[in-house]
């Protein structure tokens, strides 16, 4: 088993006078991940062995093997995609376990934070419109926002630097003066592409998981270190 390399902490460092505009991902970065961990690794494939005389393991590999087909497309995320593929209403089983979706620590502050300082903030998930009217409901964020964008509103997953451009087109803010919160190195790494101004990893994007700071951007566990 490898186990994952331990990075030292890059710490923010940049001035909120520099930044109009905050970008924040909704699942691990606002949310705690261990909803969807949970969801798609354990509860989804024990339904799913039910419903097909599986065993759990053999249910496990298969659904593996699918997520893995359609990994950082907007498939990924799509809802109705997996009811489809699975024979299962999706939606309907994710509600049965919304008991689990939380709000990450610190995250009403930092809101609250931005609002003090008349930032604009954008919420930007890959998340289905579906999975986002689910979150949205549990956690009552959606008053926060100036906009809330799905990526199958923009055509493109967060992966690919094309959905930062076509991003821009639709919000028309300064890139250079943006600063966006993620917890995946492959989203970062294509804002980065992009030239966006200022790049936040969140290291701990589930509440059952390590710290596990990044290599290449400024890190946070929670948003209690951005209140400054």
């Amino acid at each position: 088993m490898t186990h994952p390399q331990h990075h030292q902490q890059i710490h923010p460092d940049f001035s909120w006078a520099e930044i109009d505009t905050v970008l924040l991902d909704m699942d691990g970065t606002l949310l705690d991940k261990y909803f969807d961990d949970f969801f798609w690794e354990e509860y989804l494939p024990k339904i799913f062995a039910e419903e097909n005389q599986l065993t759990s393991e053999q249910a496990r590999k298969e659904l593996l093997k699918r997520y893995q087909l359609v990994e950082s497309t907007l498939q990924w995320t799509d809802l109705d995609y997996w009811s489809e593929q699975l024979g299962l209403d999706i939606p309907e089983l994710k509600c049965k376990v919304d008991h689990l979706i939380q709000v990450h620590p610190f995250v009403i502050d930092f809101l609250r934070f931005l609002r003090a300082m008349d930032k604009q903030v954008h919420l930007i998930t890959n998340a289905h419109s579906k999975t986002l009217e689910i979150k949205l409901r549990k956690t009552e964020l959606g008053p926060w926002f100036d906009r809330i964008i799905c990526a199958e509103e923009v055509g493109e997953a967060k992966e690919h630097p094309i959905f930062w451009k076509k991003l821009e087109e639709m919000l028309h803010y300064d890139r250079k003066r943006t600063l966006l919160a993620d917890d995946t190195a492959k989203v970062l790494r294509s804002a980065k592409a992009y030239n966006m101004g200022f790049l936040i990893f969140v290291a701990r994007p589930s509440s059952r998981q390590p710290v596990r700071y990044s290599p290449e951007f400024p890190s946070i566990v929670t948003f209690e270190e951005l209140l400054f």
